[in-house]
């Protein structure tokens, strides 16, 4: 445990922003894979939604410095090919 008291609030606050990401970082997940089954079921206007909800939280993890540009690029490609795979 840290005995100096800004290394004790460094602890809380590294702990509160640990969570946010995972927060951040589950909310993205959690929509790619609803954007995938969508374009699996071919839901079109479902899977516009979340293509573009996607990409709106691709562009907020780099900003907030949760991914790396170029996994986000690669995975913004990824979801543009499925999404021009939709009839």
């Amino acid at each position: 445990m840290p005995q100096i008291e800004s290394q004790k609030k460094r602890v809380l606050t590294s702990r509160k922003e640990q969570a946010s990401n995972r927060r951040q970082k589950t909310t993205l997940k959690n929509t790619l894979v609803d954007f995938k089954t969508a374009v699996e079921a071919e839901d079109k206007e479902k899977a516009t939604v979340l293509f573009n909800r996607s990409n709106q939280l691709l562009d907020k993890s780099i900003t907030s410095n949760i991914h790396h540009k170029n996994y986000v690029s690669r995975k913004k490609s990824s979801i543009s090919k499925l999404m021009n795979t939709v009839k």
